[in-house]
């Protein structure tokens, strides 16, 4: 498996409006998309204006595909205009999981 964690700092008062923003994400694009398994959105304890979300792919060639995907790129300048800067991006293979 493969994936993404990225760091969010949001606009004050704008969490909401990222949490829908990832609602609408898994209804409307998951569906669609190639071997995504799972997505996860953290509002941490000691930071109200940060969100960390996980992404997660079958491999690397499915999250490449759906990060070069138009529709994908669309969606993250949405993503980007409720932001204060631009995310910090952590890619790689997950080596370890457990459900």
């Amino acid at each position: 498996m493969y994936g993404s964690i990225f760091h969010l700092s949001i606009q004050p008062g704008r969490d909401g409006a990222v949490r829908q923003l990832f609602e609408r994400w898994d209804r409307e694009h998951a569906p669609r998309v190639q071997g995504f398994h799972a997505a996860y959105l953290f509002k941490p304890d000691e930071q109200p204006d940060e969100l960390v979300a996980v992404a997660i792919f079958a491999d690397r060639e499915a999250y490449r595909a759906n990060a070069t995907d138009p529709e994908q790129d669309r969606w993250y300048r949405e993503l980007r205009a409720l932001l204060t800067t631009d995310p910090l991006w952590e890619d790689g293979e997950i080596i370890h999981a457990a459900e």
